[in-house]
């Protein structure tokens, strides 16, 4: 149910959109375009950090629905929880764990963010191109929950 007065039977960001297509539809944009780049992030990566900052952002909505998009990419549901409580000892790839830590730390505190944060992804293995995608991802995503949640979905 949407917050809109005169559209409260709007359930989702597609009827939404149907009815008002010039908001949003620039988001969208650049959100299918990172998620189909050709980013060294293979789409699983890029879903488990979808989900994981939509959990941050406690967008129960875009959680939910990525978290299913996830597991069927073959991420164990219980990698979600693990991330709840402890980055270092979740069961996902080495290489990601930086990557998460920043984009939790972008997403909750974006204003302690350093350049010690950063180099951390590159000491991964990550180069820049990874270090962008995972800004902008985390950036539209963080924007997109805020507007789900805005709306009421």
């Amino acid at each position: 149910m949407s917050y809109l007065p005169s559209s409260p039977d709007l359930t989702n960001i597609a009827a939404m959109l149907g009815k008002y297509p010039r908001r949003g539809i620039l988001l969208f944009k650049l959100l299918e375009d990172i998620k189909s780049s050709c980013s060294p992030l293979n789409r699983s990566m890029r879903e488990l950090i979808i989900t994981y900052t939509s959990g941050l952002n406690q967008c129960d909505f875009c959680y939910n629905t990525h978290k299913a998009v996830s597991e069927q990419l073959g991420i164990n549901e219980k990698v979600f929880d693990q991330l709840k409580t402890d980055i270092d000892s979740a069961q996902v790839d080495e290489r990601l764990k930086p990557v998460l830590r920043y984009v939790k730390k972008l997403t909750l505190t974006p204003d302690r963010i350093t350049q010690a944060d950063a180099q951390q992804i590159f000491a991964a293995g990550w180069d820049e191109n990874v270090f962008l995608d995972v800004i902008f991802l985390c950036a539209v995503v963080n924007c997109m929950n805020r507007f789900v949640s805005g709306l009421g979905f």
